[in-house]
């Protein structure tokens, strides 16, 4: 099995193999071509664009950031929300500028195959990874900004 990169954070070290990612877009195309009647040889892009469907990968790091969010607002589970932790939250950088920013701490793994696609690595990876732009006062606003700016580098 190839491992593939996730495209939209550079940094991260949110790894999955392309056949999920496949599998997964594979569903999300025929459950397109089912809504629309389209046959098999149709293109699917401009379906999933007039559904507004992002991509596996995104909609992985959409659901992602949705959960960081609700962790951030106290309203996840508090077994997740203990997982990440915010710069402030360390005496040793407490002096430093990366304090005043919303970033989280991508904690340091033996494992890149396992460990990095851990709760705690992963989200963090892909919160730090968000544009301060997609950030918002209220749950309903942070996810249309956030699904505008996903769906704005899936189908550019």
């Amino acid at each position: 099995m190839r491992v593939v990169r996730k495209r939209h954070c550079p940094e991260s070290p949110f790894w999955l193999h392309n056949t999920l990612f496949n599998r997964f877009q594979s569903v999300m195309n025929a459950a397109a071509r089912l809504v629309f009647s389209a046959s098999r040889f149709d293109h699917i892009t401009p379906l999933l664009r007039q559904l507004q469907w992002l991509k596996a990968p995104e909609r992985v790091e959409f659901k992602l950031a949705i959960l960081v969010y609700k962790c951030r607002q106290w309203t996840a589970p508090s077994y997740l929300f203990e997982e990440l932790c915010q710069q402030a939250d360390f005496e040793a950088r407490r002096r430093l500028r990366s304090v005043s920013s919303s970033s989280l701490v991508v904690r340091r793994t033996r494992l890149s195959t396992i460990s990095d696609r851990a709760f705690p690595v992963a989200a963090a990876c892909i919160w730090n990874g968000l544009l301060p732009h997609v950030t918002a006062p209220s749950l309903p606003v942070f996810r249309s900004r956030l699904k505008t700016h996903l769906f704005r580098c899936c189908f550019p």
